[in-house]
């Protein structure tokens, strides 16, 4: 063999060996080969070198289970089948289960899970069908608000068969979760998460599809910080572990067997699983059910705002520099924001000095805060940084809105490039001031950006207006100004509201 071969096999060697330091540790080959005109020799004892340290990594770094049977071995236990009871008055259908009217957008595409059974005749039984879990030894267990919501009886079955009667402890509809509570002392149980789960970590649902029993699913965590309009306080983790019917109030679980959610909603056209689904985070989880255990109810702060988010629209007519916080459409009368001074227009930036970014997050925040605690509130306030003091109040049970019906009056004015016709409220029979909008132009600029019959303009560009003329006036100095939209405040019978309004094809 000649000095040309010996060298070609030892370069052979050194790229197998660099060969194999990349499948252990996923680094490109090339950084390992031989340069030109190196000293073979060295380069293979280098290259030999790298390969075994890279080998050592590859051992230290985290084992993952390939399959999971240990972990659903170790939770199924703790997760039970919920079976309720309810007497109804009228004709039932599955659809009459669900949230939200028969037929709307919501109805088809996020549908809670809960399998309803239902009977025959005018007075009748019906039954339904959910999932839950145990958090203590005692028989403290976890499940969804509208699986025992209005329940006449509930039923546990745990993962031996045996069947309890269960107690409504309490639930919590805006974040839809109850606690239930079953006699006796020695229940398996699991604990909820200390941490938040990222995006591509593993989870797995437990719980009971359909009433087949307990079944486990396997998928990844999708997404975080979901918002499917279910209330203000949406927060969901979306999974695309298979999870139907029947799974609600279940738990999903990460791999090292704690609670990170509980699952409550699917998103689904067919009404089975399409491979989104989602869950309330345990965070949220801890919080409600320790008030609930302690009073039965939860109680939530309150500084009485209409709030709505910042669009860039509405962040360059308020003279923002980008597009965060919560806009202040309206305080509510003798509220604490009222008491702090607190105004329509005002932006409000952070909470105790955290950053809030939108007006979901301001919601949620104070939503989970005591009532009676004070609070710093950080705002934009006339275009000027202020920072408030307030102390919280409790949440009303109930929000009432009225619905106001306007009739169009005689003197109405049209403003054709707005795409509107207006007359002044109090020519209406309203109580207040402001323009009533007694028309909208389906194709004028003014109904892509939400007008509606029956709006209250209450001011523009910051000015309170009172008959049409005063509007016309802002919008053609806005014009002048060289502004590209103008702020109005609308008020309606879903409450009070910002709307920046572009100019520049009105």
């Amino acid at each position: 063999m000649n000095g040309n071969d010996q060298h070609s096999r030892r370069v052979l060697s050194a790229r197998r060996i660099g060969l194999m330091a990349t499948t252990i540790a996923g680094l490109g080959a090339a950084a390992l080969f031989l340069a030109p005109h190196a000293n073979p020799s060295a380069a293979l004892f280098a290259s030999s070198a790298h390969a075994q340290n890279l080998s050592e990594q590859a051992q230290q770094l985290p084992q993952h289970p390939v399959g999971f049977a240990d972990i659903v071995t170790k939770v199924k236990p703790a997760v039970i089948s919920v079976r309720v009871r309810v007497e109804r008055t009228m004709p039932g259908s599955e659809e009459q289960e669900l949230p939200m009217p028969p037929g709307s957008p919501f109805d088809r595409f996020f549908r809670r899970f809960g399998t309803p059974e239902n009977g025959e005749g005018h007075h009748q039984l019906v039954t339904g069908q959910g999932s839950g879990f145990f958090i203590t030894a005692d028989g403290y267990a976890v499940t969804n608000n509208h699986v025992v919501q209005n329940a006449d009886k509930v039923q546990v079955t745990t993962d031996d068969g045996k069947t309890y009667t269960a107690k409504v402890i309490g639930t919590d509809s805006r974040t839809d979760l109850a606690l239930i509570k079953i006699d006796g002392n020695d229940f398996p149980y699991v604990k909820l998460a200390e941490h938040t789960p990222r995006v591509g970590d593993w989870v797995l649902a437990v719980g009971n599809p359909f009433g087949l029993g307990g079944t486990v699913t396997a998928g990844i965590v999708s997404a975080r910080g979901r918002d499917i309009g279910a209330g203000p306080y949406d927060d969901f983790i979306q999974i695309d572990a298979p999870v139907n019917k029947g799974n609600s109030g279940g738990p999903a679980f990460d791999v090292d067997g704690d609670v990170i959610g509980v699952n409550t909603a699917i998103f689904s056209p067919s009404g089975g699983s399409v491979g989104i689904a989602f869950a309330i985070p345990a965070d949220t989880v801890k919080s409600i059910v320790a008030q609930l255990r302690d009073k039965g109810n939860v109680t939530r702060g309150w500084i009485g705002v209409q709030i709505q988010p910042v669009t860039p629209e509405l962040a360059e007519s308020l003279g923002l520099k980008k597009a965060s916080g919560a806009l202040v459409s309206e305080p509510q009368p003798n509220s604490p924001a009222a008491k702090a001074g607190i105004t329509s227009g005002d932006v409000i930036t952070s909470v105790d000095g955290n950053p809030v970014a939108d007006a979901r997050e301001l919601a949620r925040r104070i939503g989970t805060m005591v009532p009676g605690v004070t609070v710093k509130l950080t705002l934009v306030h006339q275009g000027e940084d202020k920072t408030v003091s307030l102390t919280l109040g409790t949440l009303p049970a109930e929000h009432q809105a009225a619905n106001q019906q306007n009739e169009r009056s005689t003197a109405d004015s049209e403003i054709p490039k707005l795409g509107l016709t207006l007359t002044a409220a109090k020519q209406s029979g309203d109580q207040g001031n402001g323009v009533l909008v007694t028309g909208v132009d389906p194709n004028g600029v003014a109904a892509d950006h939400g007008f509606q019959v029956g709006d209250i303009i209450l001011d523009v560009g910051g000015k309170a207006v009172s008959k049409p003329a005063d509007v016309t006036k802002q919008v053609s100095d806005a014009r002048k100004e060289g502004k590209h939209a103008l702020l109005f405040r609308l008020k309606s019978g879903e409450g009070t509201r910002f709307v920046a309004l572009p100019l520049g094809n009105a």
